[in-house]
Parts: structure tokens; C-alpha cells; sequence
């Protein structure tokens, strides 16, 4: 308490005065191909001249800014020049609605908004500005709003309010310092979405935030920053990307890669030939991501050079054993270590992960906390269980913690901290095996309790995936009169296979017990995903119960669960 530092400085100034400036920071290429390289001199002027543009537009230290950009280098310039000056930057996912947005803006009453004319994907611009001024009809606190020129779509510029991002940079000074800050002062919100209610507008300071992400990035990825190319897939308007592609690697001095689209164009190789450009040796994305490289297929990857890999990181949700061995043996040669990594919005950084060579990898398993690090699986009263099935809870703080939701103290409380006391409930089921090693069983929403036993969503998707038949699946509980919750399935064959519905049944009964067999199985092409990946299994609960269904604005395609809403109407169930 009572120390001062700057973030901005941390990730850039310290470099460039230690002589490191004309080392490349970011490798950006954009979905068309168009490509730059940025290094952290020049990272560390655009921040600067990006700094004195907010100023210029009446923020000070203390004001949020909202964020709501593709993923190009000036996502995360501003997140930057925000730290720089002791503003908190509020960063909104692209993909998601004006509404989302504006709901993300009304609560920080966020002061300034930095959007773009659009950004590419799927070799098409999306707008993004027009979603902006949809949103900012709803938005008093909105004074100034800067436009990356990105897209080339024509947008509408409100006089007075928006400004060219190009036009303010030229007039800009290079004159910046940071601003030393408070170790607890607000680095930024980010906002997370429950089921119900309004999004939690998740509050990380600056001094823990930084220490946390810096320290995991460098030992978790055993960074070694002179000879390493990184690359995380995700996107910035996620805690990954917050952690893992702006703070933790710049804090560390390394080069990374970023990519503006989505994996599979114009082709399913499209980051395996990224891999190979920039000698990567580091690959960090989500089993989600994974899942699909395999349903593409082998020889895709088989395409590239990609000896250069040395470390692959998986992250987001559990990732099933035959996921994790075909990412270590196909893109890994069978010679990379997969670090399996825990953590949340919450916890700002990874939490639970091996470290590579020094701890023992088990195909699925998290492994161990970090050191520094305590976590515990309790059973539903808080007694402490040392092997089995239970809920996972921290019993110590740590750095990186969440500081609190935004204006809601109570929220924080009951959400967090009411149920286990002094212990902060994680939300996720987990289990210890006998050798001590922490298995995540997803959030708790998806542990499932059928006639009385606790079956893990992930543990039928990973028996469902064991099949050679099956590409991807995605399981929920829905409520029966009978059982209390019944198994629901949704698969995804590999290309050219096929299986029958009691075979799969009879191959997770085989892989788990009689217990764990769906009750159906629905086919489909596809699996409902958001635009950042993930599959909406609330969604998918909501076809297994015959609910109407909600918000489907964060779908990639919306009209994937439209039709396994039609087909569950209209199929028998096995009993």
C-alpha cells in the first residue's frame, strides 16, 4: 500500500531507456494480409501522442474510457495511454450488440469512446461505428468519440462529438509523461455477463494487476524474451487478451503476434501459416479453437513448417484429454509441453497451471496452483475435501485479485464471498485425484445432478469427443420429472463419419458409467458459438427445456440454434 508506479511506463519506457527500443513489441497481421511491425520505440510514441489526445479531450485521471475496437495495435495503444494517464479503460468485445455496449458505457459513465469504422472478418468488413451510434443514443455521459479508419466503410461523424483517430494523432505531442499512480488506483473494468442481471463491471487496480501478469506470463510460458516469438489468439476485449496480449508481455519486453481475424481464412491453415511467418514458439488459444483444428483436420497443420513451437498454453474452459493430446502430438510434434491454464476475470491471471519442466503434465488436468497461490475443493458445507469431487475455492489473496464490482459493493459480496465466508468461491467445480491433481469440471451451473449423482458436463463431452466418429460436442442438464436433471448432447461429427445415437449412448456409458448416457442426441453441423468462440451452453439449455430464447446477439450465427430449436420440437427422447 502507498507505492507508486505507472503501468504504461512498466510495459514501454522502461524498455526503450534500457536500450531495447528498436526491438519489435507487435507482429500485426490483419485478415487480409495487410501486415506491421511495431516496436516498442514506436509503441511507446503512439501511446505517448494517443495520451495527449485524451487529454486534449477532457480526460483526466480518475475517468473511464470505453474501448470498442477490432484487434489491431490501436486497441492496444489506447489501453495504454490510459494507463499512462491515470484514466481506467473499459474495453468492449467487437462482436458484441450496441446494446451491450451502451449498457458497458451507462454503467462506468465512461467519458470518451474509442471505436473504428469497421474491421475485417471473414474477408468482409464488419461496421462497427454504426453499432457505436446506436449505442450512443442511449449514452449521455459519451462527450468525445474517436474513429480508427480501419474498414473503408462510410460512416456518419457527428460534429463536435467524432473525431479521425488520424487527425487527432497528426496534431498530437510526443511529450507525455506518466503519471506515477497509487498501487490500488483503477487500471481498468471489464465487464463480465451472468445468465440473469446486469454485467459485472469487474474492477483491477494497477500495482497487483501488473505484478501478477507479469509474474505468470514469464513463468508460466517460460518466456524467454531475447529469443521467443508469443502468440495468444485471443482477442483484447477479453481478460486473456487484457493479461496475456497487452500487459504480461509488454511488462516482460517480449514479441508477440497479433491477429486481427478468424482462424479458418481464407483457409483452415490460416495460423498454422502465421506460425510459420514469424518463427512462433509460443501458442496460447482455447480448447474451443482446438477442437476445431482437429475437426479440419490433420493435414492442415501438415501444411506449414511450425518446428519452431516449443510450448503450447490452453485456456478459457477444461480441455478434454483427446483435445490436449492431439494439440500436444499433431501441432506440438509430441515434444511441446501443454500448459493447461485456470483462471478467471476475476483472478486476472492464471492461477492453476503446470509449470513446464518441472511439473508432471496429466492430459486434462490444470495440475497445481502456482506458487503463492492456495486453492481448496470444499464440499457444499466448506469442508475441505482431499480427493474427489467438490467446489473450488482460493483461501489466500493473491496480487491480481478483483478489487470489487463496479458500484455494486453488495453484488461483490453475495457473489464471491457469501457462501464459503472468508474464502472466495470460484464459481467452477473441480475434483482431486489421488496424486493430487486438480481436474476443472466447468462452471458449477454445469455440473450436472442426475438421481443424485454429480456428473461433470465436461467429463460426457470428453467421453462423447473419445469417439473417433466425434469432432465436437456440447452437453447441459435439463430439468426431468424423473432423474431431477436429464443428459442433453449435441455433436458434431468429424467429415465423412457417421455413428448411431445408441452407439455414442453405449460409448460414454463404457468411458464413464450408465449414468453418464444422454438422455438424447441431437446432430448438428454446428455448435452455437459467440463470436469470440465459445459455445453458448445457456442457449443450448434453453432448446433442451423448450424455453424461448434469450439474447442471441453475441452468436456467430444465430440460425444454428433456430434449427436444433426446430429439431428438438420435433425429436422423441431416449428413455
Amino acid at each position: 500500500m502507498g507505492g507508486e508506479l505507472n503501468v504504461s511506463f512498466n510495459c514501454l519506457d522502461r524498455h526503450v531507456l534500457a536500450g531495447r527500443g528498436d526491438k519489435v513489441a507487435i507482429h500485426w497481421e490483419g485478415e487480409p494480409g495487410d501486415t506491421r511491425t511495431i516496436t516498442y520505440a514506436q509503441l511507446l510514441d503512439e501511446t505517448k501522442k494517443f495520451a495527449n489526445v485524451l487529454k486534449s479531450l477532457g480526460v483526466t485521471k480518475g475517468d473511464r474510457v470505453n474501448i470498442y475496437l477490432p484487434m489491431i495495435p490501436e486497441a492496444a495503444v489506447a489501453m495504454l495511454a490510459c494507463a499512462r494517464i491515470g484514466a481506467a479503460h473499459s474495453v468492449v468485445f467487437g462482436g458484441f450488440s450496441s446494446q451491450a455496449l451502451a449498457d458497458r458505457i451507462n454503467d462506468a459513465s465512461a467519458k470518451v469512446l474509442v471505436t473504428a469504422d469497421g474491421g475485417y472478418r471473414r474477408g468482409e468488413v464488419f461496421a462497427l461505428k454504426p453499432a457505436a451510434d446506436e449505442a450512443l443514443s442511449s449514452t449521455p455521459t459519451i462527450e468525445h468519440v474517436v474513429v480508427v479508419k480501419r474498414g473503408g466503410n462510410d460512416v456518419n461523424m457527428v460534429d463536435g462529438r467524432d473525431h479521425w483517430y488520424h487527425d487527432l494523432m497528426s496534431e498530437a505531442s510526443l511529450d507525455c509523461p506518466a503519471e506515477p499512480m497509487d498501487s490500488e488506483q483503477l487500471l481498468f473494468l471489464l465487464y463480465t455477463s451472468g445468465t440473469t442481471g446486469k454485467p459485472k463491471g469487474i474492477m483491477h487496480t494497477t500495482g497487483g494487476y501488473l505484478t501478477h501478469v507479469a509474474y505468470t506470463h514469464k513463468y508460466v510460458f517460460d518466456l524467454h524474451p531475447d529469443t521467443d516469438v508469443y502468440w495468444c489468439t485471443a482477442d483484447v476485449g477479453w481478460i486473456t487478451g487484457h493479461s496475456y496480449i497487452v500487459y504480461g508481455p509488454l511488462a516482460n519486453g517480449a514479441t508477440q503476434v497479433i491477429y486481427e481475424g478468424v482462424p479458418n481464412f481464407p483457409g483452415n491453415d490460416r495460423l498454422w501459416s502465421i506460425v510459420e511467418k514469424y518463427g512462433v514458439t509460443i501458442f496460447y488459444t482455447a480448447p474451443t479453437a482446438i477442437r476445431s483444428f482437429m475437426k479440419w483436420g490433420d493435414h492442415e497443420p501438415a501444411k506449414h513448417d511450425m518446428s519452431s513451437l516449443r510450448l503450447l498454453g490452453s485456456v478459457g474452459e477444461p480441455i478434454n484429454p483427446e483435445a490436449w493430446m492431439w494439440y500436444r502430438d499433431t501441432i506440438g510434434r509430441g515434444t511441446c509441453p501443454v500448459v493447461d491454464t485456470w483462471w478467471q476475470t476475476e483472478t486476472g491471471g492464471i492461477m492453476i497451471s503446470p509449470l513446464p519442466g518441472a511439473t508432471t503434465l496429466k492430459p486434462g488436468s490444470a495440475t497445481f496452483p502456482l506458487p503463492g497461490i492456495t486453492a481448496e475443493v470444499v464440499d457444499e458445507s466448506g469442508a475441505r475435501i482431499d480427493h474427489g469431487g467438490g467446489y473450488l475455492t482460493l483461501t489466500r489473496p493473491w496480487p491480481g485479485m478483483l478489487r470489487g464490482i463496479w458500484g455494486d459493493p453488495e453484488r461483490y459480496k453475495e457473489t464471491y464471498w457469501s457462501r464459503y465466508g472468508d474464502r472466495y468461491f470460484a464459481g467452477d467445480g473441480a475434483k482431486l485425484d489421488a496424486d493430487g491433481y486438480l481436474w476443472l469440471l466447468g462452471r458449477v451451473d454445469d455440473v450436472m445432478n442426475v438421481s443424485g449423482h454429480r456428473i461433470s458436463t465436461t467429463e460426457v463431452e470428453s467421453a462423447l469427443v473419445s469417439h473417433p466418429a466425434v469432432a465436437e460436442a456440447a452437453v447441459v442438464g435439463a430439468n426431468d420429472a424423473t432423474t431431477g436433471q436429464a443428459i442433453i448432447a449435441y455433436v458434431t461429427l468429424r467429415g465423412g463419419s457417421s455413428v448411431d445415437e445408441g452407439d455414442l449412448r453405449n460409448h460414454v456409458a463404457k468411458e464413464i458409467g450408465a449414468i453418464a448416457k444422454p438422455k438424447t442426441i441431437y446432430f448438428t453441423p454446428e455448435l452455437p458459438k459467440t463470436r469470440s468462440g465459445k459455445i453458448m451452453r445457456r442457449l443450448l439449455r434453453d432448446v433442451a427445456e423448450g424455453r424461448n430464447l434469450g439474447d442471441t446477439t453475441t452468436l456467430a450465427d444465430a440460425s444454428v440454434v433456430n434449427e436444433l430449436q426446430q429439431r428438438a420440437a420435433e425429436s422423441p427422447s431416449e428413455d
